[in-house]
């Protein structure tokens, strides 16, 4: 119990000393929000509690270290569509090579929407010309365990913003660490997301939402098909408050998955449910598809679908 508690003690305080000065930033300060926004069905189904997780290509996000425990190849594609007709989209590739210990994975995501009416003062309505406005993320994830207990992973990305005929462009760094405790099935998992350089739009920077989280996770239940599996997390944004996830998946025979998850102390996001369905295509591959829905209160829901195959 003592090796837990120093573990635990160690996840949760030494990367916020690493973080200090970004913990104070203010709201509207920091930019690239759109890489603050959950990817896959599953993770947010559970409530976004998934860093303790992260067993499938999703944790190229959540924490790269899930990746090392993932054999075969994976594609992972995911859907989410928002308020206001925005969509957010993101895809998802795991492989291993040969003379490489571990797994690589190249992925994926863009926040996009319609073309807009370009308005001006004598034109309020429109002056018969359209621009765009969009970001996206290209990311190469290494994630390797060391031991039969202890993985590791990070990520690196190239982030670009853009607006009419303004663009943006940014490089971050992403690192996580999961760990099996052996105690009663507790998993503990730490990442930290987006450290990077600063994104400039003419003259102005803006810094990255440099994203620290800690979960951890265990199985409730176990008996013949029915399996309960419990997950929280702990996570703290540059430019908001700290802020707690919960979540809960139940499974059938690694067939049928419903889950439940609440989001504490966000802007919007709150109460989340979800389910799935894992099943065979072929011989050596293994399809899922899942669906959840989050509420977002006075911005209505979003619904997010996904999509992965295992061959």
């Amino acid at each position: 119990m003592k090796r837990l508690a120093t573990i635990v003690l160690v996840a949760l305080f030494v990367p916020s000393i690493c973080l200090g000065a970004a913990i104070f930033e203010k709201v509207g300060t920091v930019g690239g929000q759109f890489l603050k926004l959950a990817v896959g069905a599953r993770a947010a189904g559970m409530g976004g509690a998934y860093v303790s997780v992260a067993d499938d290509a999703t944790a190229v996000f959540w924490n790269p270290a899930g990746i090392a425990r993932i054999t075969g190849n994976v594609l992972s594609i995911n859907h989410m569509m928002m308020p206001a007709d925005i969509t957010f989209d993101q895809a998802a590739y795991v492989f291993s090579i040969g003379f490489l210990p571990g797994a690589l994975a190249v992925h994926a995501r863009a926040l996009t929407m319609d073309d807009m009416p370009r308005t001006t003062v004598f034109h309020p309505y429109g002056d018969g010309t359209y621009f765009d406005a969009g970001d996206m993320a290209f990311g190469l994830s290494y994630g390797r365990s060391l031991t039969d207990k202890f993985s590791v992973g990070a990520t690196v990305n190239i982030v670009r913003s853009g607006l009419d005929e303004y663009t943006s462009q940014s490089n971050t760094i992403d690192f996580g660490t999961i760990y099996d405790t052996g105690f009663k099935s507790i998993r503990i998992g730490m990442a930290i997301s987006n450290a990077g350089s600063e994104m400039k739009f003419v003259e102005k920077g803006v810094k990255m939402p440099i994203l620290f989280r800690v979960g951890m996770s265990m199985s409730l239940y176990q008996a013949g098909p029915h399996s309960v599996l419990s997950a929280a997390e702990f996570s703290h944004p540059p430019d908001n408050a700290e802020r707690m996830n919960w979540g809960a998946e139940y499974a059938f025979q690694d067939f049928f998955f419903a889950r439940t998850g609440y989001n504490f102390n966000y802007d919007s996001d709150g109460f989340a449910f979800g389910a799935g369905f894992k099943f065979p295509v072929s011989m050596n591959s293994v399809a899922r598809l899942d669906y959840a829905y989050t509420d977002w209160q006075t911005l209505g829901g979003l619904h997010r679908l996904s999509m992965e195959l295992s061959f």
